[in-house]
């Protein structure tokens, strides 16, 4: 990864902050709490991936239609990021290859 890269991820991860601050109270708690919850438990390429962008997209779609944002994600936050997650690798899935010795772990 050059220094080029590194600079570009920071303006994108910028910018993607700057759309989080501009949504409603409700919606950057909750986001932010999915946020919180999805880099303890989450996919591995959830940094670089599409997961988070696209929950901003959804999010952002919700206000613009007028929804409270329990309505989007329902009661059960936590359970609505599981599902979001459900079919991808996680730390924990290649935490436990590695326990089992299986090839291709230790890149990640």
């Amino acid at each position: 990864m050059s220094i080029q890269d590194i600079i570009e991820g920071k303006k994108q991860w910028r910018a993607h902050l700057a759309r989080v601050k501009a949504l409603p109270q409700d919606y950057r708690i909750v986001y932010k709490e999915m946020q919180r919850y999805l880099f303890k438990v989450g996919p591995i390429d959830l940094p670089d991936g599409p997961l988070l962008p696209g929950i901003l997209d959804f999010f952002e779609e919700g206000v613009a239609g007028g929804k409270g944002v329990l309505e989007l994600t329902g009661t059960d936050v936590a359970a609505f990021c599981d599902d979001l997650v459900k079919d991808s690798p996680t730390y924990a899935d290649a935490y436990q290859k590695s326990l089992a010795g299986e090839p291709d772990t230790a890149e990640r």
